[in-house]
């Protein structure tokens, strides 16, 4: 999240003292260039309309979304829609549990997050027409706004929250837009990983609205930088405290006193709220130990342990320190059973217990922080998969049918919205598409009505807030 660099370029921290380097004004971050880029955005943002009491535009609700993006493609079978009374090569491979929904099961790996059903809203008719990996994760992240995947034309969901709401959250400077993911170590998964920051793009909108990557190399990154002379911190607690102290001095000092508020919030990105957002050491043991999924060993031919109980921890702790859309990915869901990837029963065993346990732990902590109403929880992937099991114990890919769930945001749950074919493979009721999503996030998340009448909104998007409508019966 935060790398101390000396002169040379190497991870360091002693030489000046704390009160030499903030007397000097070393403080600045990239050459100032995070409080230039929260003031241009904060200063785009206030041309749309009024703000609130947030400091954020009128139009933007107290609401934040988190997307569960399951890369590959996860099959709308063994998640959602088990279909046992199916023939044998159409019902699902891992069984069914029952759920707190009368009447409706999940996949058989999915026992805790059953539990759990009466708070969610499954959508068992999401259709759309791609079926090639690359262009499906753009089509899908962009809600549609890219009709083919080939990143020629529209922008990610986050990307348009981003633009809307302001790329930073106008008093703590968290970024408005966060992806979280993982330096995988199966090339599969580092495909994946790609495609997802692909889809991810603010392309037209402007680079500004893209994404805050942790583990990326984004500008704002690159921003979050300190260059300190040399030394080394023997590890991750020092450095925190470190910190903490260099807060405090600074504190004392009163340096920032006379600095625009724009300054002061690069200042909290670094060493305020913001940067305590990522910093997990802060929550309790337990309930790390709820959302841990790290004993799941994930990949095909590398593995690694899963970090998905860490980043929906993460999620939480974002939304709650302002953030407004979070992309949480998931890597693996292509379950051919091929050379490349795991068959469904393994592929499920893997993927699928790690969202169990992280999903359902980010459900219940959400709703004893009394944040359920105010936080959108968006389960959902490349497409579905093939209806019939292939002979090697996978299935392929399918877009006919998708993967597709929401949790909480004060929004209609404890429903199954649309209905699939007795096979699972077309929709019987109306297919919803992407544009379904895309508007239920922008009606979650924004006034619509206050939206049509605020200055400044790009036309493009304006034009966007009107054809995207949101799934009916779910707002």
């Amino acid at each position: 999240m935060l790398t101390l660099l000396d002169r040379h370029g190497q991870p360091s921290c002693d030489g000046l003292s704390r009160r030499d380097f903030v007397q000097a004004g070393a403080l600045a971050v990239g050459g100032l260039s995070l409080p230039w880029w929260l003031r241009q955005q904060s200063a785009m943002a206030e041309t749309a309309a009024g703000t609130s009491s947030s400091g954020r535009p009128s139009f933007v609700r107290d609401k934040s979304i988190v997307l569960l993006f399951l890369s590959g493609g996860a099959s709308h079978i063994e998640t959602f829609n088990p279909n046992m009374d199916a023939p044998a090569p159409y019902s699902s491979m891992t069984g069914e549990v029952t759920s707190s929904l009368p009447g409706v099961t999940f996949g058989g790996t999915f026992p805790q997050l059953a539990r759990h059903a009466h708070e969610m809203a499954v959508v068992r008719s999401l259709q759309h027409p791609i079926t090639g990996h690359v262009e499906a994760i753009v089509h899908m992240l962009t809600g549609g706004t890219d009709p083919v995947g080939k990143r020629k034309a529209g922008f990610s969901m986050g990307s348009v929250c981003s633009r809307l709401a302001g790329a930073n959250h106008p008093r703590t400077g968290m970024p408005s837009f966060t992806l979280l993911n993982t330096d995988e170590v199966d090339p599969q998964y580092r495909n994946e990983r790609t495609r997802v920051e692909n889809g991810s793009e603010p392309n037209s909108l402007g680079a500004a609205f893209g994404p805050f990557n942790p583990s990326g190399k984004s500008d704002a990154v690159r921003n979050m930088t300190l260059n300190i002379p040399r030394g080394r911190l023997d590890n991750r607690r020092e450095l925190l405290a470190s910190l903490d102290q260099l807060k405090a001095e600074t504190d004392e000092l009163q340096v920032l006193d006379s600095a625009d508020r724009f300054t002061q919030q690069a200042f909290d990105v670094i060493l305020g709220s913001a940067a305590e957002a990522f910093d997990l050491s802060k929550e309790n043991r337990r309930l790390i130990e709820r959302y841990d999924t790290s004993h799941i060993p994930v990949g095909k031919k590398l593995f690694r342990s899963s970090l998905l109980g860490q980043h929906m921890l993460t999620a939480r702790r974002l939304v709650e320190a302002g953030c407004q859309f979070v992309t949480v990915h998931s890597a693996g869901w292509d379950m051919h059973a091929d050379g490349n990837n795991p068959g469904i029963v393994a592929g499920m065993e893997m993927l699928g217990r790690a969202v169990d346990q992280a999903v359902s732990a980010f459900l219940e902590d959400v709703a004893a922080r009394g944040m359920s109403d105010n936080v959108l929880l968006i389960i959902t992937g490349d497409f579905g998969r093939t209806p019939k099991i292939n002979k090697n114990g996978g299935r392929d890919h399918w877009s006919n049918l998708s993967t597709l769930a929401f949790a909480g945001g004060g929004l209609k749950m404890g429903q199954v919205i649309g209905q699939a074919s007795r096979k699972n493979d077309v929709p019987l009721s109306t297919p919803l598409t992407t544009t379904h999503l895309l508007g239920s996030v922008i009606h979650t998340l924004f006034d619509v009505a206050a939206l049509r009448l605020a200055r400044g909104v790009p036309r493009e998007l304006l034009s966007l807030v009107e054809q995207a409508q949101p799934i009916p019966g779910l707002m």
